[in-house]
């Protein structure tokens, strides 16, 4: 009997572990055949990793009070505490999930700066580069699809895709070098992500989208989510987010460098 053909449900399934063994068999072995596909399922699974490290301590916490009793569940003082995954708690799911998806757009804005609140689509914004931060940083591997030592064309390709030149700021002076960049999906087009490293091994991100254009001003914004520290702004045609694990106030000073390096470079672009 022939083996029946590999399909992208099949390939998702594999990234999420749900496949048996013979068909996940089947599928590493169309993999080792399909080089291109292989690396997107790998870059699939950090994402997965990185969204469990990040969010299933808080599925783990028990039932809010206040949703205990909007479900008409009994009080945790006559029964065991509710987990938000148990049986009995089923009632109150739907609501968790709209509150929990209500909320995650703005959970990095509590330690932001600024006269006015980030609109959802930055604050939504500031939270996927902290994302992409959390899932390419670790990668020894295959951090970045093109390294730094062709920055040139990494560059052209990223501002290609993007539909604008954009700019890999200098940051040597500040301890960093570029490690290079890679394109992501964004939620409505392609999202362009600089790396940059110190001799210690700290890595640093800029993670660029025209998704938020018109959104808001050049101010920065300051946000964090599991000790990822992340200063944002939006700039003409994109949006830029600064992410990492290191002091506040040295992020702050790199961010303040980029914003320069940028303007500058946006302003010697300018016609005249």
């Amino acid at each position: 009997m022939s083996k029946r053909k590999i399909n992208e449900g099949d390939l998702h399934a594999w990234a999420d572990d749900l496949l048996a063994d013979e068909r996940r068999a089947e599928v590493e072995d169309w993999l080792a055949a399909h080089p291109g596909d292989a690396a997107r399922l790998h870059d699939y699974r950090l994402q997965n990793r990185a969204l469990r490290a990040a969010f299933d301590p808080v599925l783990e916490e028990p039932l809010p009070a206040a949703l205990r009793r909007a479900a008409a569940l009994p009080p945790a003082a006559s029964s065991p505490p509710r987990r938000w995954g148990s049986a009995p708690a089923l009632r109150a799911a739907a609501m968790v999930a709209l509150c929990v998806l209500g909320a995650v757009a703005g959970w990095l804005g509590h330690a932001r700066f600024g006269t006015a609140p980030a609109s959802p689509a930055v604050a939504e914004f500031s939270r996927q580069a902290a994302i992409a931060h959390a899932v390419y940083t670790p990668e020894v591997r295959r951090p970045v699809e093109v390294d730094g030592a062709h920055e040139e064309q990494l560059v052209a390709w990223l501002s290609k895709r993007l539909g604008a030149p954009l700019h890999a700021p200098r940051l040597g002076a500040l301890g960093f070098e570029l490690v290079g960049g890679r394109l992501l999906p964004g939620q409505q087009g392609p999202v362009a992500l600089f790396m940059y490293q110190d001799p210690s091994g700290q890595r640093l991100t800029l993670y660029v989208s025209g998704e938020v254009a018109g959104h808001g001003d050049a101010g920065f914004r300051f946000a964090e989510e599991n000790g990822v520290k992340v200063f944002y702004w939006v700039d003409g045609r994109f949006g830029y987010a600064l992410s990492a694990a290191i002091d506040k106030a040295r992020l702050a000073r790199i961010a303040t460098a980029v914003y320069d390096q940028l303007e500058t470079a946006t302003a010697a672009a300018a016609p005249r």
